[in-house]
């Protein structure tokens, strides 16, 4: 395909995913801003809130398994494809909500169709390139779903703060968008395992799937994340509620902190080529939920904004480090079903967590999700320090 040695990571391909990934996250990321809305439109219990929030990651654990196992099968562009055409679905059901039921469909589809969509993309630019260049390559696809994730808080600022639009319209609103990406997604050309641009290098991670090294860093992804799944369905409500933000300034908030994705992704990938990705991994990670343990005891708008950023800022450095050691624990033919079991653990995570969260929330108040989730988050940052082992050449 690329001389090794001349191979770079700039590509029609890795562009294509860049952009999808933004695609495909952009309406889906509106869900948790828009929470306040639909709880007081359906008049709506925290421990209902919780609940809606538990349905998409139930579905997103249902089928992570057999999305990772149709990537690997079908290729990334079928799977791209399918992921894509869920997400227009989605937001048309979205524009058309009349119970919370629809909703819930709605959003599920949202973030079902992430669910389809990481397994093949991740791995695709992990073939793209060399192994030494896949935290830098990972972290501009990064940088593109975090910018999704951005738009789409963002565009509830514009369209219902600004525009006096509705939150239906604005889903409508992103059909049009999103549909562009199959238009992107008809040049990519498939990479087949033996054109890979790794080539001999990818034979260097692992030979089997099931090793303790994965299953320790499956473990410690699942700590993480179900204190993020407690966090991310009552952060809003908390924010609107308890200090009286506006769903627009919350928007704003959202919007800003995946916004530094398009910088910090980039180079969160390359101090990882550096650094290593483990312990690059652990002390951005570290540092970030510092900062998000300092916000909830600021006062004002701004100093919990500000807290709030960079702790999202550090996170999203760490990103493209996380993706290379899944890439690293996982073989060559099975790296689609790698990147699919690495989400999972949010999937699972997010059905047990938000409605934990609720009850909390209904009983002793929104604070005590957050500080507890904090103690999870660096509970589940040791367990990734102590018990994931890489060879030298995965930390390079």
């Amino acid at each position: 395909m690329t001389d090794e040695k001349n191979a770079g990571i700039m590509s029609y391909g890795l562009f294509a995913m860049v952009v999808t990934h933004a695609l495909v996250h952009a309406a889906g990321a509106m869900r948790n801003s828009i929470l306040p809305l639909v709880k007081d439109e359906f008049f709506l219990t925290n421990t209902q809130v919780g609940l809606i929030a538990a349905v998409p990651p139930l579905a997103q654990a249902l089928l992570s398994i057999p999305a990772g196992y149709w990537s690997d099968r079908y290729g990334a562009k079928k799977l791209v494809a399918l992921s894509i055409g869920m997400a227009v679905v989605g937001a048309i059901l979205g524009g058309v909500t009349w119970s919370p039921w629809i909703f819930i469909v709605a959003t599920t589809l949202l973030t079902l169709n992430s669910t389809f969509y990481h397994p093949p993309s991740h791995s695709y630019v992990a073939r793209l390139v060399r192994r030494v260049d896949r935290s830098k390559a990972l972290g501009f696809l990064n940088a593109g779903g975090t910018f999704g994730i951005a738009v789409g808080p963002l565009s509830i600022t514009l369209v219902i703060e600004w525009l006096g639009f509705s939150w239906r319209e604005l889903y409508l609103f992103w059909v049009i968008p999103i549909s562009l990406g199959f238009v992107i997604l008809y040049f990519v050309r498939e990479i087949r395992r033996e054109d890979s641009v790794s080539g001999k290098e990818i034979e260097g991670d692992a030979t089997t799937l099931w090793t303790r090294g994965f299953m320790v860093y499956l473990t410690s992804r699942g700590i993480r994340m179900f204190a993020m799944g407690m966090m991310s369905a009552f952060i809003a409500i908390y924010l609107t509620e308890v200090r009286g933000w506006s769903i627009g300034q919350v928007g704003i908030m959202y919007g800003a902190s995946s916004l530094l994705g398009i910088f910090a992704s980039p180079v969160g990938g390359e101090i990882a080529s550096h650094v290593g990705n483990k312990k690059w991994a652990v002390i951005s990670l570290g540092v970030g939920y510092a900062f998000l343990l300092g916000a909830f005891f600021t006062r004002g708008i701004y100093p919990f904004m500000a807290m709030y950023l960079s702790y999202r800022f550090f996170g999203i450095l760490a990103m493209p480090a996380m993706a290379s050691i899944t890439a690293a624990l996982t073989p060559p033919k099975q790296m689609g079903m790698g990147y699919a079991l690495s989400f999972m653990p949010a999937s699972i995570a997010g059905v047990v967590a938000a409605p934990i969260a609720g009850y909390i929330a209904d009983f002793y108040g929104y604070l005590p999700i957050f500080m507890v989730s904090v103690v999870i988050l660096y509970l589940g940052l040791a367990v990734l320090q102590v018990g994931v082992k890489l060879k030298p050449m995965g930390q390079s």
